[in-house]
């Protein structure tokens, strides 16, 4: 493949979507291609801007940061003619936007192929709300500005064409992992029982978590949990957590990275009520540690023929029976941690991720010279 400048955009660079971009961005340059970023930056905090900082000298086409609301408003318009400038500047042969404003800003402002991956973000709506229907309405119309749409699942791709429609060309790219992930994280000598890693918010399913807890202790085990992770909905939890008489037993660490945490808990518990396809299970599944998951998304791709252990969102008595089903049999639960590893080494990696971009840009390149 011939060398191509790919400008990447994107609002918010926290969580997957940009560990995401960075993983994609780094592959791509490392394949000589030349790379550039726009997004937010009134976001992120001092992590991201060291991360930032790091690939900034690697970054041929320069990177931009701006304000970018959250919101729908007239400071889009703003943002969007940044975002032109930039694009007219680069030159570039692809536009890749990224979340429901990264992927409104690239598909408006350039004639170049325009990549989307939506990262969960508008297809979590639902046209029976007024902003499902606002942003589920935007999307179908940005359809004729969209020659590719990169999905990280096939459960992804199929909510797609449900709720906004068929896009020109669909491709869906795994979210991967780097080799380095696949070594072990030795449990610290206070780890609890299980661990919650992600946004402390309803859609992740903790308050579904808290109360299998409390159904478990109130059976008499001895349970303990840490949650990892911040978000506005943090105080409600922990009132739920005070309610269910968990304090002293659950314990919120606020924000690390995931490695880091990964010592904090002899078993990951994901219950959420919805996912794209998540980095959190791929990374503890490379690292050998045991996930309970729910049947969600493009988990059962992760799982692949093993999706009888994922249980249903949202039903605390099934997520309680799974943990105590992996607490009480430990070999069977050390097993099928192996057998995950294994599944995610063999289709679940950074390279096989970037590669799978590339071709994907490269076929909706050769469907729009045909037009």
């Amino acid at each position: 493949m011939a060398p191509l400048r790919i400008l990447h955009v994107l609002r918010t660079p926290v969580g997957g979507l940009f560990r995401h971009v960075l993983d994609l961005t780094r592959g791509q340059i490392a394949r000589g291609h030349a790379v550039g970023l726009i997004l937010d930056s009134s976001t992120g905090g001092a992590a991201v801007d060291a991360a930032l900082n790091d690939l900034a000298p690697a970054l041929a086409l320069g990177l931009t940061r701006f304000p970018m609301r959250r919101t729908p408003g007239l400071a889009d318009l703003g943002a969007l003619m940044q975002v032109k400038k930039r694009v007219a500047i680069a030159r570039p042969d692809v536009v890749h936007g990224h979340g429901a404003k990264g992927g409104l800003y690239a598909r408006l402002a350039s004639n170049a192929v325009r990549a989307y991956s939506p990262h969960g973000g508008s297809l979590h709506y639902s046209r029976d709300t007024l902003a499902g229907r606002v942003y589920l309405g935007t999307e179908r119309l940005l359809l004729s500005r969209t020659d590719v749409v990169i999905v990280e699942s096939a459960s992804s791709a199929g909510i797609f064409e449900r709720k906004i429609g068929t896009p020109r060309l669909s491709r869906v790219v795994h979210n991967g992992v780097a080799p380095g992930e696949f070594e072990p994280v030795p449990e610290a000598a206070n780890a609890t029982d299980l661990l919650f890693i992600g946004e402390l918010r309803h859609l992740k399913g903790i308050d579904v978590l808290l109360e299998a807890i409390a159904r478990l202790r109130g059976d008499g085990r001895a349970l303990t949990a840490t949650i990892v992770g911040g978000g506005n909905d943090r105080p409600v939890f922990e009132q739920q957590a005070m309610r269910l008489g968990l304090a002293g037993f659950v314990h919120f660490a606020g924000v690390m990275p995931a490695r880091h945490a990964f010592a904090l808990g002899r078993v990951l518990v994901v219950p959420s009520r919805a996912e794209g396809l998540p980095y959190v299970i791929l990374e503890a599944g490379a690292a050998g540690k045991p996930v309970i998951a729910t049947r969600v998304g493009g988990n059962p791709e992760i799982f692949g023929a093993d999706p009888d252990r994922l249980v249903p969102p949202g039903d605390a008595p099934a997520l309680a029976a799974a943990i105590a089903s992996a607490l009480d049999r430990p070999d069977d639960t050390q097993r099928a941690a192996a057998a995950l590893r294994a599944r995610i080494a063999e289709a679940f990696t950074i390279d096989a991720m970037v590669d799978g971009a590339l071709a994907a840009y490269a076929e909706a390149a050769a469907a729009q010279a045909r037009r």
